[in-house]
């Protein structure tokens, strides 16, 4: 048996697109659902949302027949919580909060085995090697893993062009909300500051040479950060859809809840 090939690692190495959906209902049967929808990647998210070890297991069991490509997003750039995740087969990894060469370099090598990282050696016991099936997959695991390391705040900002320069990071990804609380807009990642922080990172980062993904939720927004160039974004949110789309329903029959209608154009 082979090491299953990456797609949306192949995908950012050819410059395509990338179109995805943010999932945090954390179920597995609404990630299989949303999984089949055609989007090209799936972001299953344990920072913000009631995922852990088990439940990502159970949405990567439910969504092994999707082509779409899973990504998952660990609670914090932790060698452990990174070791678990590989051990049960995912290829893709959103890294959050780094904010410095230094913290994308742990990162990376927390995705490989000695000697090139700190990576435990699972075996034959873990999901990853289909439980000793995929003969080589210590010797080959690297080249199938995906290593995106997220920018949230003014300093990761400030040392973008280290980051993306670190081997081993395939992609970089702007966090405008918690970017807009670093700039001193808290709540506010719409600020002009925040938008033009925003802005400038996506250029700096194709100057670079490195694929660079959002979370935007505004469709036209969306599309402009694809004309720019970025090249990985997220544009719709599991829960944000299954709230709007009943209010919506319930509100046709007059039961819709007060909404505060401020537009958002950016997420988290």
């Amino acid at each position: 048996m082979n090491n299953p090939v990456n797609r949306f690692k192949a995908a950012l190495a050819d410059g395509r697109p990338q179109v995805g959906l943010w999932s945090v209902l954390a179920n597995a049967y609404t990630t299989e659902i949303v999984a089949g929808a055609g989007f090209d990647w799936l972001m299953l998210d344990a920072e913000h949302a009631p995922n852990d070890v088990s439940s990502v297991l159970a949405q990567l069991q439910a969504t092994q027949a999707s082509p779409t490509s899973i990504v998952v997003r660990p609670a914090w750039n932790d060698t452990v919580l990174i070791k678990r995740y590989l051990d049960l087969g995912v290829q893709t990894l959103l890294i959050p909060y780094v904010q410095t060469a230094e913290e994308a370099a742990r990162a990376v090598a927390a995705t490989r085995y000695p000697p090139d990282g700190v990576r435990g050696v699972g075996g034959s016991t873990v999901r990853a090697t289909r439980f000793g099936r995929i003969g080589n997959y210590a010797r080959e695991a690297a080249a199938q893993l995906c290593v995106l390391v997220q920018i949230e705040t003014r300093m990761g900002l400030d040392n973008l062009e280290a980051i993306a320069a670190v081997p081993g990071v395939d992609g970089v990804f702007i966090g405008p909300a918690d970017l807009a609380a670093s700039l001193g807009h808290m709540g506010n990642a719409g600020h002009p500051e925040v938008r033009g922080a925003v802005d400038a990172a996506i250029g700096r980062l194709a100057r670079c040479g490195k694929p660079a993904g959002l979370l935007m939720v505004d469709e036209p927004s969306a599309q402009r950060y694809f004309e720019m160039g970025a090249q990985f974004i997220a544009v719709g949110i599991d829960a944000v859809m299954l709230a709007r789309a009943s209010e919506a329903l319930a509100g046709r029959f007059g039961g819709a809840p007060q909404l505060d209608d401020t537009p958002r154009a950016f997420s988290y």
